[in-house]
């Protein structure tokens, strides 16, 4: 079964899909691959990983490191499983690129090249934002690209984890 509920952000509605076994979305409202793997017939409930997200996100939006993950379940190919634990690696207020990224994984194959497109890919399909947080991967010359939320609130949850000012507001 698949449980859903929204939570009001600073930077405009979100939505949590979760079923038994944790947190399997969070999308901005309309944001690319909205609410993808997420049934029609979803119950709106709040399930134990969804109370557990809002929590982490009360935090985060409070300007605070949450100490904590949430219950999730990954739903995704193989590489884009490990790009998504890559990004959890990813520590708060710092940021990373794509081509850091595709050359630490080439390294762990053993020197088999892995392409930062390959890893944009991935981390463009990544299901549950900002607790994943892929808005913390840069271009390679630390320029912002693509967000499937838009850039506006990738500039704004940087700008939150950097403390400098305030987070952008939904138009």
């Amino acid at each position: 079964m698949q449980y859903r509920s929204e939570y009001h952000s600073p930077m405009g509605r979100i939505i949590l899909g979760s079923d038994e076994e944790g947190l399997f979305g969070l999308w901005f409202q309309d944001q690319k691959y909205f609410c993808s793997h997420l049934d029609q017939n979803c119950r709106k409930e709040e399930t134990d990983a969804i109370r557990s997200a809002k929590s982490w996100l009360d935090l985060y939006f409070s300007g605070s490191e949450p100490d904590f993950t949430p219950p999730l379940h990954l739903i995704g190919t193989e590489f884009q499983y490990i790009i998504w634990k890559k990004l959890l690696r990813v520590p708060y207020g710092t940021t990373t690129t794509y081509g850091k990224i595709a050359r630490e994984l080439s390294g762990e194959r053993g020197g088999k090249p892995v392409s930062p497109q390959a890893v944009g890919g991935a981390v463009g399909r990544n299901p549950i934002s900002i607790i994943i947080p892929c808005h913390r991967v840069l271009g390679s010359r630390g320029q912002l690209t693509g967000y499937a939320g838009g850039l506006d609130k990738k500039r704004g949850l940087l700008e939150l984890e950097r403390g400098r000012g305030r987070i952008c507001r939904e138009k």
